[in-house]
């Protein structure tokens, strides 16, 4: 016999869906941070181009505080649109030093980038490295002439390949998300001011996702 559900009924069903639906948006923690990196890139010859940049990131102490970040990358073009290359950073910040040493294959058509990299880091608090990969696709699209800003829009996955540590995730670890403006200020110097979202996935822990405003300030020789 076809029944009909009072209010209350009704009301009952919809309490542990609204408490499922809410558990999601409910267990992510949220901070703000702000990032600043100067950046120096050199044509060393006309198939290799040597970065080294630093960069400042003002964090909470929910991140361990503030790091302050050192990189030297070497980059050789072997065909059109193709660059592989590789480098050396050194991360400090209060709890923990890390060493890192990092391969990447970019290719580019058009307004597209895709950049696939491959890092070793060795922190000072764990015995052995830990493994990531990273996945970035990027458009940069230009609002007018040489000398207006171009707008970028970038996605960047993170994946952990084993634990360096007992506490350590493995797989999709962090997703990041990028929307901003680069302008150029002259012939060599651009100024480049994006917002990110980062979202650090942990197991057995709500996630942690950083607002971040962060200014690159890059010069070409």
């Amino acid at each position: 016999m076809h029944r009909h559900m009072r209010p209350h009924h009704i009301k009952g069903a919809l309490l542990p869906l609204a408490a499922a639906c809410a558990t999601p948006a409910a267990a992510a923690t949220e901070e703000s941070q702000a990032w600043i990196t100067e950046s120096l890139i050199v044509t060393a010859t006309p198939a290799d181009t040597i970065t080294l940049d630093l960069s400042q990131r003002f964090r909470r102490d929910s991140s361990n505080g503030e790091q302050q970040t050192a990189r030297i990358l070497i980059d050789h073009r072997i065909a059109r649109g193709v660059q592989i290359g590789g480098g050396i950073a050194f991360f400090h910040s209060e709890p923990e030093q890390e060493l890192r040493l990092f391969q990447q294959a970019t290719f580019t058509r058009g307004i597209f980038l895709a950049r696939t990299r491959m890092e070793q880091r060795f922190f000072d608090t764990a015995d052995r490295p830990s493994w990531r990969l990273r996945q970035r696709v990027q458009a940069s699209i230009p609002l007018g002439s040489s000398k207006a800003p171009t707008l970028i829009a970038a996605t960047e996955f993170f994946f952990h390949l084993n634990r360096a540590k007992p506490s350590d995730k493995t797989g999709l670890a962090v997703l990041r998300q990028q929307v901003g403006l680069r302008q150029p200020l002259g012939r060599s110097l651009d100024a480049q001011l994006l917002y990110m979202r980062q979202q650090t996935f942990r197991d057995n822990a709500p996630d942690a996702v950083a607002h971040i405003p962060w200014l690159t300030l890059s010069w070409k020789i």
